[in-house]
């Protein structure tokens, strides 16, 4: 089987999009408050896919969240305007005589953040889960069109 060499000092194999882990090897190796490595931490939030289009009506967040329930997702608005998207997707449990062949599935916390725009009505944001697809809905506020007044022209 063919190999290239090290991506992040990692070897891959050329066959296999999933080997390489683009984040492991940073200098940084903890983060303050988690205890995790920065490592599985980074990978954890690349790995969090979300979109964010925009409506006529509101600012619509999707992100994949396979196999997760929505007691173990949450959904803040804070301060400044900032939309947080957080949860954790537990590690499946080992029994002793299991044997693990490949492991690709991500396992732990992820957080993605975004600052809303002005128009964003920050007291009517709604979210749901269905299918493992996580929506978050922030309404906007309608655009008011300038009022347009004839002036007379004197001459």
């Amino acid at each position: 089987m063919a190999l290239i060499p090290s991506f992040f000092g990692q070897r891959t194999n050329v066959f296999d999009p999933f080997s390489v882990d683009p984040f492991q090897g940073f200098p940084l190796n903890t983060l303050a408050t988690s205890g995790t490595s920065l490592s599985n931490e980074a990978s954890q939030l690349a790995n969090t896919r979300i979109d964010w289009k925009e409506t006529p009506e509101a600012h619509v967040f999707k992100a994949d969240l396979p196999g997760l329930k929505k007691e173990e997702v949450k959904v803040e608005v804070e301060e400044g305007r900032v939309l947080q998207i957080s949860g954790e997707r537990r590690k499946e449990k080992e029994e002793k005589n299991d044997k693990w062949h490949r492991v690709e599935r991500s396992s732990g916390k992820f957080l993605r953040r975004f600052r809303l725009p002005e128009n964003a009505k920050l007291d009517q944001v709604k979210a749901a889960i269905e299918n493992g697809v996580l929506t978050v809905t922030v309404p906007k506020e309608e655009v008011k069109k300038a009022e347009v007044k004839a002036v007379e022209i004197s001459g």
